[in-house]
């Protein structure tokens, strides 16, 4: 990758969204539209600064191998990212600021009329359905609940009302979808925001470029600048 170059890996959506004003804090605009646009690396007004989008999922991975200098993805991203490589030890990370941006809340929803209580206080087995498997074991495994993990990628709130989970565990914004789903929260796990993340090697290689925008960053935050 180009010493000069300084490539910044974000999903579409509220992150995408919500990261533009960080960037314009630090000079930054991004030229295209990633709505309208069907370019997956978007330009910037700044010559040597460049955007690529992909996947929620993918942002530790670009970051990490070197697809991308930096990017933003959730804390809850991040935690699974570093389950599936075997711990935050081994994942070749800096993550200098919580950005506060794209808000919400980790918790465990149950159907309406399921008593999750009673269940968990007569040490019922619960199958939980979740996109979150890391992040689900190790809440349920510390109250010492049993539970049975169904991995699932789609819409969660599916999985009671068919019968194949007794609850599921989820990220939740407004509770809207769960209402609309007859579901309600029993148990808030985490707060969840979205962080920026930094390539070690990047930062050493091209710390002319990476501190400023961390600077930035922080300035628009209200943070110290960060240290590494």
């Amino acid at each position: 990758m180009s010493t000069d170059t300084l490539t910044l890996a974000l999903s579409k959506g509220r992150i995408f969204d919500e990261t533009l004003p960080l960037l314009r804090a630090a000079g930054i605009e991004v030229l295209e539209d990633p709505q309208t646009s069907r370019k997956l690396i978007l330009p910037t007004n700044r010559p040597g600064v460049r955007v690529v989008l992909v996947r929620a999922t993918d942002v530790p991975t670009y970051v990490e191998h070197g697809g991308a200098d930096l990017g933003v993805c959730g804390k809850d991203t991040l935690i699974e990212h570093a389950a599936a490589w075997g711990g935050s030890a081994h994942v070749g990370l800096y993550e200098p600021l919580d950005l506060g941006i794209a808000r919400c809340r980790m918790s465990v929803a149950v159907p309406a009329e399921f008593d999750y209580a009673r269940a968990v206080r007569q040490g019922a087995r619960l199958r939980v359905a979740t996109k979150y498997v890391a992040i689900a074991r190790e809440f349920f495994a510390a109250k010492g609940v049993h539970v049975d993990l169904i991995k699932l990628y789609g819409s969660m709130e599916l999985a009671p009302l068919t019968g194949l989970a007794d609850a599921i565990v989820d990220l939740v914004s407004t509770g809207n979808t769960l209402k609309a789903n007859r579901l309600v929260e029993v148990e808030r796990i985490m707060d969840i925001s979205s962080r920026l993340v930094v390539r070690p090697a990047s930062l050493k290689v091209k710390g002319a470029l990476i501190r400023p925008l961390l600077d930035a960053f922080a300035q628009a935050l209200g943070h110290a600048a960060p240290q590494p």
